[in-house]
């Protein structure tokens, strides 16, 4: 355990976790449909499944307003950084780690509220992941971890991607791209954080969101995977290295 790193993270955390509304407010909306050409509509059939019409989307600058968001997600993102520096210590992962945590708390809430991962926010994620995880190899010339980032993304994305291909109506393409960002991060910490990482997202957004549906609080088609995602990649970084260290001494 790192006390001092970890107060170190969590004030750093919760400085970018400040910013979340700030980041949630300057996402542009997503472009209107095109006006089809005028044609005659049939009869409406009644939704007997859900009974009620699709409610439209929550506006990101409605959400970046909520009462309390800067201060909640502060808090949210100080405990998760707090976390990762606790167990990983002074190392140089913690250059994209912790900045990925305040960008994690936004997506959380985003997908959250909307079932949707913006590719403004994934997109340009991805290119500073790189960068930094890029310029981590440069200083500790760790080519076995640079090789498996890649791994984390090909094994992570790969996995998405075929699984949207398969039932794109049970999963969104956002948590495909979300799902790349992941292995990278997963991957270049460890093999045993990529796997409970990716099994942990899977474990929680079944076992979750299928109680979360049963409590009413998510709907059971259409509750967001994205969280479940992000806390599974975070049980990855705390508990990944020690529990492959504990079963298949060592895989890293």
């Amino acid at each position: 355990m790192h006390p001092d790193v970890a107060l170190v993270c969590a004030a750093l955390g919760a400085l970018g976790g400040w910013f979340v509304p700030v980041l949630v407010g300057r996402i542009p909306e997503p472009d209107p449909d095109p006006d089809p050409e005028p044609e005659p509509e049939p009869a409406p059939e009644p939704d007997t499944e859900a009974g009620t019409e699709a409610e439209p989307k929550e506006l990101y600058g409605d959400i970046a307003a909520l009462p309390g968001l800067a201060w909640k997600s502060a808090l949210a993102a100080a405990a998760c950084a707090g976390l990762v520096g606790l167990v990983l210590g002074w190392t140089w992962e913690l250059l994209f780690l912790i900045p990925l945590v305040p960008v994690s708390v936004a997506l959380a809430v985003v997908d959250w509220r909307t079932r949707l991962l913006p590719t403004r926010v994934i997109a340009p994620t991805y290119v500073v992941l790189i960068a930094l995880v890029l310029a981590c190899w440069l200083v500790t010339r760790d080519t076995d971890d640079l090789v498996r980032a890649g791994w984390g993304w090909l094994i992570s994305g790969g996995l998405f991607l075929v699984l949207w291909l398969i039932h794109p109506r049970g999963m969104g393409y956002g948590d495909v791209r979300l799902s790349g960002v992941l292995g990278i991060a997963l991957g270049y910490v460890g093999w045993g954080p990529l796997l409970l990482g990716v099994y942990g997202g899977f474990l929680l957004g079944g076992v979750g969101g299928g109680l979360l549906s049963v409590l009413k609080v998510v709907e059971r088609k259409a509750f967001p995977f994205g969280p479940f995602m992000l806390v599974g990649a975070l049980i990855g970084v705390v508990f990944g290295e020690s529990l492959s260290s504990y079963l298949v001494p060592g895989l890293d």
